[in-house]
């Protein structure tokens, strides 16, 4: 496609999804003050909207494989981080889960407010060892309810090719949660990139990888986690 196409689609996409979020913001504030169910729900109908609006606008759809590999009940969900896309599909994808996030997201008037009403996980950069049990402690009530925990374990998002030091967050809930992390590969940034305007038509292919079970030792954990994720994630990405 011609470089002023892909320019006015991702135009025709980006002004449909600011418009689209202040009226779902808009009209949904006051659910805020609903049961916790109630504001998931909300944020599920304003992402379905966004992600139909990609497809329509910019021909941009998604499919996961692998999903036989991730076990029954809660578990970790450790993914690759290349793009906005996977933070919000992941709520459409898997019901009902708990996203580790930055803290400052949660002063974004209403929408912030809603991640903090959902019921995911803010830590605060920086703050060393009280963000890492601050992050236990909250990851802990999220399993008790019975919801999976979502990581980014490089804490930002990484262009394709481009790979950053997993933080020791992911470390941290795999030893004190005893639950599976499940490693998960994507290609998203690909077609929509880190602070990129243009949306690139084609399919993100998220995969769900075999999970780790609980037991392995910290240093022989985070090299099972990065290789899985980074060797799937270059085949996926044609590297």
């Amino acid at each position: 496609m011609r470089s002023s196409g892909l320019w006015l689609r991702s135009l025709a996409f980006n002004v449909g999804w600011y418009l689209g979020s202040v009226l779902f913001a808009l009209a949904g504030a006051p659910l805020l003050l609903a049961p916790r169910r109630v504001v998931v729900a909300w944020a599920r109908s304003w992402i379905t909207f966004v992600l139909w609006w990609l497809r329509v606008t910019c021909g941009l759809t998604h499919r996961v494989t692998g999903r036989e590999n991730q076990p029954a009940g809660p578990v970790i969900i450790a993914c690759k981080h290349q793009s906005t896309w996977e933070t919000l599909a992941f709520t459409l994808l898997f019901p009902d889960i708990a996203i580790v996030l930055k803290r400052e997201l949660l002063f974004i008037p209403i929408v912030g407010w809603a991640m903090a009403r959902a019921g995911n996980i803010a830590v605060a950069r920086g703050d060393g060892g009280a963000a890492l049990r601050g992050l236990v402690k909250q990851a802990k009530a999220a399993l008790a309810d019975g919801r999976s925990i979502v990581i980014f374990p490089e804490g930002t998002r990484v262009a394709p090719g481009d790979r950053r030091p997993y933080q020791v967050g992911t470390a941290a809930l795999y030893r004190q949660l005893g639950v599976p992390v499940v490693p998960m590969a994507l290609n998203s940034g690909l077609f929509w990139g880190r602070r990129k305007w243009i949306k690139r038509p084609g399919t993100i292919t998220l995969e769900v990888l075999p999970p780790i079970a609980p037991g392995l030792r910290r240093e022989a954990f985070m090299e099972t986690l990065t290789d899985r994720i980074e060797s799937a994630t270059a085949r996926l990405s044609g590297l």
